[in-house]
């Protein structure tokens, strides 16, 4: 922590009377920086804010707010305060996270601070690298956050990322700092907690060090990336002119800045969301564009449509037609009918809203889409296949939702799942191995 607050208050550049906005939720790694602040305030005249986020989503969050405004008012502290009301219908985590930093960036403002401070650790990096290389990322994705980020008109930074856990909750203890505990953060529901609860401490026996290297591989990734960048920069103007890409033109680069500029396509539409992107979309775009077909086009989350057109690529916004869909499933669809397929690690459930597939089975990606004139399925424990026709006539369906109504396919159009109704052959019986499971809600 000494370094940390060397680092704070000799090399990053803050002066008397400067202001900075300290990103706080009340848990011990927030309330560590915070605290670190009180006491640099009092070698230098800087005013420190407080920006706290109820994302409202647990009963504890008003006492939290409550605990961390206490705090600010026994130190004299700015307290600045939101909370969420209400969410759409898009992936929460992506959705929370992009409301939370559009919050810090208008207090930034608002202050006319230079420097946005949040409390992410080591391990915190460590974390986000190891799902982000079993998820599959970009470059940049893979080396998971950089200590300091610079949003042109002041800077994110993070003086806790050479800390461990271990370290910040030790610190706490002996200067009695108290904080809060998230109890969702102990709940191996969430795949963060399940790396933080098996995968960390496996590391750590290794070498207690590790996030170290974690920190380095980061730095050297973001290295390769920025050079990479560069050479892009040098290209990207013969290729790419008014939001369209010149396909002729593009397929004479080498292959790693081809793959480099759709990445670059991909991060600046989705920008904050970019955690929705696999290097699978990646790869399908590339195919696509280097296709002999003259016309396609591939559907990609949060109603991104990518499209080629002879010698033309782009990706464009569109609002998806509730009866002529084909979206690929990665962690979560919302479907245009208001309906969701999120996939799961877990489930008791094993009626129809809920399908256990193997990859072994099925070709991936899986999509979902809207039926097909003569779509048919080979139904579980039965001989043959059926009409997907007669099934919704089977089922009483009215006819005016058969046309919207979602149908779940592998690579190969192969249908595995109609939601809600029936299970095709590919399903597995619960406790059978089986490394995709899907849910509609």
């Amino acid at each position: 922590m000494i370094d940390a607050y060397n680092f704070l208050l000799h090399d990053i550049g803050l002066r008397y009377g400067d202001s900075v906005v300290v990103a706080c939720s009340g848990g011990p790694d927030s309330m560590a920086l915070l605290s670190l602040f009180c006491d640099i305030k009092k070698e230098i005249d800087i005013e420190v804010v407080c920006a706290h986020v109820n994302h409202n989503v647990r009963r504890e969050s008003e006492s939290e707010k409550i605990f961390v405004e206490r705090f600010c008012r026994d130190h004299n502290i700015v307290f600045e305060y939101m909370k969420i009301e209400d969410y759409g219908d898009d992936n929460f985590e992506s959705e929370a996270r992009t409301r939370r930093y559009n919050y810090f960036g208008e207090i930034v403002k608002k202050h006319n601070s230079k420097f946005l401070f949040t409390a992410h650790h080591g391990d915190d990096l460590m974390e986000t690298i190891l799902m982000r290389i079993v998820r599959g990322s970009t470059l940049r994705g893979y080396s998971g956050f950089s200590m300091i980020v610079d949003k042109g008109s002041y800077k994110i930074v993070r003086p806790l990322i050479h800390l461990t856990k271990d370290e910040i909750v030790s610190y706490n203890k002996k200067n009695n700092i108290k904080f809060v505990i998230d109890k969702t953060n102990l709940d191996d529901v969430h795949t963060r907690n399940r790396y933080r609860k098996y995968v960390l401490p496996f590391l750590k026996k290794e070498d207690l060090r590790v996030h170290d290297k974690f920190y380095k591989f980061s730095k050297t990734l973001l290295e390769y990336n920025d050079y990479i960048d560069s050479q892009v920069k040098k290209n990207i103007k013969k290729v790419y002119s008014q939001n369209v890409l010149l396909i002729d033109k593009f397929l004479e680069l080498d292959h790693v800045i081809c793959m480099k500029i759709i990445y670059k396509f991909l991060e600046d539409f989705y920008q904050d969301d970019l955690m929705l992107i696999t290097d699978r979309h990646a790869e399908l775009i590339y195919n696509m564009i280097c296709s002999k077909k003259s016309n396609l086009s591939i559907h990609l989350p949060n109603g991104i449509k990518a499209v080629k057109s002879y010698n033309n690529f782009m990706l464009i916004y569109e609002a998806i037609d509730e009866s002529d869909y084909d979206i690929e499933i990665s962690e979560y669809v919302n479907l245009p009918n208001g309906r969701n397929i999120q996939r799961l690690k877990r489930t008791t459930i094993t009626d129809n809203s809920v399908i256990r597939l193997s990859s072994d089975d099925v070709l991936l990606p899986l999509r979902v889409r809207t039926r097909k004139n003569g779509d048919k399925i080979y139904l579980k424990g039965m001989i043959g296949s059926k009409k997907v026709k007669d099934i919704f006539i089977d089922s009483k369906i009215p006819v005016n939702l058969r046309d919207s109504w979602p149908v779940v396919v592998d690579s190969n159009n192969t249908i595995v799942w109609i939601p809600d109704l029936k299970k095709s052959k590919f399903d597995r019986q619960k406790g059978e191995k089986c490394d995709i499971i899907l849910r509609y809600y």
